[in-house]
């Protein structure tokens, strides 16, 4: 049987984040991508010149026509940028029994934010609880809480159990943002916390980061991976394509990591 993952994202018209990340994450894992677009973004490796959400209603009807046809193994959520796309997203889950893998992007590597103030508390009420794996880095994590950014493992630590108690099945605390030698996630589950530690990689080309991450989560589930392993090999990937990063050279700001390693 062919894995099949769905990613409801918005586009980056620059090609490094949002669904094309997504979809070449996806492919390049050997997993089969379907797309439901949920914004239009004028973007480069410079920054986000625009947004244009898409109407919850058509958002709406993607996710009937896929969902209704093609038989997800595992759904991707990224950028959701106003509570009526977030509403329609969760209504559309509501008949979905599989994973889901949300990734609560706020704001581009640009530092373009992308979701508005009053979508957030949307975001926790409508998706947190449906989430079997949320993926906040340290930004994100702290604005869901109304909290300071964390500094060190054990803020990350408490963090990561204060959004557990919000309702996901689980939270991956990313460290990417952090400092010190070591990139260092947290997973954390009701069974305890796993650390994940890679050496950090001194490169700008990180565009695209967290969605080829939570992407390569959502193909390792849609392909029955149990989570703890999914996770593992999701950095694994992610730390080798921002490892080749500098090997592209696409555009003059913060550049792609390289999906395709492997292969190109």
């Amino acid at each position: 049987m062919t894995a099949i993952a769905l990613t409801i994202a918005g586009s980056d018209s620059g090609g490094g984040a949002g669904i094309q990340a997504d979809l070449k994450t996806f492919s390049a894992l050997g997993v089969y991508g379907a797309s439901v677009i949920t914004a239009l973004t004028a973007q480069n490796t410079r920054g986000v010149q625009g947004i244009h959400d898409v109407p919850a209603d058509f958002v709406a009807a993607q996710m009937a026509s896929v969902l209704g046809d093609l038989a997800v193994d595992a759904v991707k959520i990224g950028m959701l940028s106003v509570p009526a796309t977030i509403e329609a997203v969760a209504a559309g889950l509501a008949a979905y029994s599989g994973p889901v893998v949300l990734d609560p992007v706020m704001v581009a590597a640009s530092g373009d934010p992308l979701l508005t103030e009053a979508a957030i508390g949307t975001l926790v009420a409508r998706l947190l609880p449906r989430a079997d794996v949320l993926t906040p880095n340290l930004p994100e994590a702290a604005r869901l809480l109304g909290e300071p950014i964390a500094t060190d493992e054990a803020a990350m630590a408490a963090q990561g159990r204060a959004l557990l108690a919000r309702g996901p099945k689980a939270v991956l605390v990313k460290g990417g943002h952090g400092t010190g030698p070591e990139a260092l996630d947290l997973l954390v589950t009701p069974a305890g916390i796993t650390r994940l530690a890679a050496p950090r990689i001194p490169s700008r080309n990180s565009h695209g980061t967290g969605c080829t991450l939570s992407s390569a989560i959502a193909a390792g589930l849609a392909k029955g991976m149990p989570l703890p392993e999914a996770v593992q090999a999701a950095k694994t990937y992610t730390h080798a394509a921002i490892a080749a990063a500098d090997r592209l050279r696409i555009g003059h700001g913060h550049g792609p990591t390289h999906h395709f390693h492997a292969w190109w």
